[in-house]
């Protein structure tokens, strides 16, 4: 349960290399939440720093597993310093390659957090999956990871390594530490998700620093407005875009987009922009209905992935399990389409698709032209339910720096680019979206939000 250290890294190999697991712990969760991940993975070893000892303590009260606590960054009574944990050289055990390597929770979006058991077999074909498949630089260099390192963005942390790249860690994102980190460091790549790519941009002190260093961006986690993404690429001319389709049970990428790719979107095909690319060479995927058919080109359905790197399973959760992986594939929750080219494109999280009255919406296709507003700074689109409709289309805005966001300007808006029953019938408008950490909106919240304010939505 730590921000990024360089002892997490350490942790990444040397945890499972001894033959356990490693749990990684969300540090911005509650202790309830933080206590309820331990006592579901029963860790025997809790590693932390002093920011957070006072809910490693309260959690180790209610999971009798633990019996080690570490505290990387000062003495503290009852638990152990990394150094003590550094002594003479072993041999470590002989570690089969199907037992688990990494346990993650998910976010929990869909009730409580399930731990998706990545076994070395399934990291291993991630990390190869994604180094022959993406675009790289043939001579190492720095990279930055401004992600934190209890995500499954990690995985470019081996990769990165494997290239032999110097890798620089932000103890957390933000704007102005990662324009120092790369001008300090002189950094060539590095991974983001849209949200910090935006915060980048349109950070008042963005022009002061020097980023001449930056040759390749990958981005990723969430759907990338198509207007954050062309306005990155004009105001950062040398850089070379791409982007992947992942997920945590994935143990990383299965689908990548190339920067050839993107710069021909700019020129002549923009609906590039939104694609995710083509299935990397590694993993079999599949966009099917819900007889379990391929669904025809253009038509949307569920999106299902076979490989080496798919997830052992959700740690004691055979119903789970199960549900998840029926028929030998293992199910998205993503809905999705793939053109005549052979690209592919998320349309929406299948729970996130809102029907109203009849007609299904998705949520990313409005998302996409309330990006395009000249007063929106971020948004977000979610059903509420309705007697009449079955659900409203409801926006969730930011609004720009000194700009007002009203709701007959979105629905005026809209009005040119949408169908009139996608047109959001209710916008609120709030300082922040709630966002998880590795930058993706959180939806529950926000339906929560919708319903309690519903008096004073427009």
């Amino acid at each position: 349960m730590l921000k990024n250290h360089p002892e997490y890294v350490a942790a990444y190999y040397g945890v499972p290399a001894a033959g356990m697991a490693l749990v990684f712990l969300d540090y911005r969760l509650s202790p309830r939440e933080v206590a309820l991940n331990l006592d579901d993975s029963a860790p025997t070893v809790l590693i932390t720093e002093l920011k957070y000892l006072e809910t490693a303590r309260r959690a180790m009260a209610d999971v009798p597993s633990i019996r080690t606590l570490v505290c990387l960054d000062g003495p503290a009574d009852g638990a152990l310093s990394w150094a003590d944990l550094l002594g003479d050289d072993v041999d470590p055990p002989a570690v089969d390659e199907h037992e688990p390597a990494w346990l993650i929770y998910t976010s929990g979006t869909t009730g409580r957090a399930k731990g998706a058991v990545l076994t070395h077999r399934n990291v291993v074909a991630a990390v190869m999956n994604s180094l022959i498949s993406w675009e790289h630089d043939h001579d190492p260099g720095v990279a930055l990871m401004p992600w934190p390192l209890c995500h499954i963005a990690g995985y470019g942390v081996p990769m990165a390594h494997l290239k032999g790249d110097v890798l620089v860690l932000l103890r957390r994102y933000d704007a102005v530490g990662f324009l120092e980190a790369v001008q300090t460091h002189r950094v060539r790549q590095t991974s983001v998700a849209p949200t910090m790519l935006a915060m980048l941009l349109r950070h008042p002190r963005f022009p002061e620093f020097d980023v001449s260093s930056l040759r390749r961006i990958s981005y990723g986690s969430a759907p990338m407005p198509a207007a954050v993404l062309r306005e990155a690429m004009a105001a950062l001319p040398e850089v070379r875009f791409q982007t992947g389709f992942g997920m945590t049970e994935l143990a990383g990428n299965v689908i990548s987009h190339g920067s050839d790719d993107h710069v021909r979107a700019l020129e002549s095909d923009e609906s590039l922009l939104t694609s995710v690319g083509k299935p990397q060479y590694l993993t079999a995927v599949r966009i099917v209905d819900p007889d379990g058919d391929d669904t025809p080109d253009d038509e949307v359905g569920e999106l299902v992935i076979r490989g080496d790197q798919v997830c052992a399973g959700y740690w004691n959760r055979p119903d789970a399990t199960a549900e998840a992986t029926h028929g030998g594939w293992f199910h998205s929750g993503d809905l999705a389409r793939r053109d005549s080219r052979g690209y592919y494109y998320i349309v929406d999280r299948k729970k996130d698709m809102i029907l109203t009255g009849g007609e299904n919406v998705y949520s990313r296709e409005v998302e996409e032209v309330l990006h395009q507003h000249p007063d929106v700074a971020a948004a977000a689109v979610v059903g509420q339910p309705d007697e009449v409709w079955g659900e409203l289309v409801v926006a969730v805005l930011e609004a720009r720096d000194g700009h007002t966001v009203t709701s007959e300007s979105v629905r005026e808006f809209c009005r040119g680019h949408l169908a009139g029953y996608k047109i959001p019938r209710r916008v609120v408008v709030v300082p922040e979206l709630p966002r998880t950490t590795s930058g993706k909106v959180g939806k529950p919240e926000l339906r929560r939000l919708v319903a309690v304010q519903e008096e004073v939505v427009s």
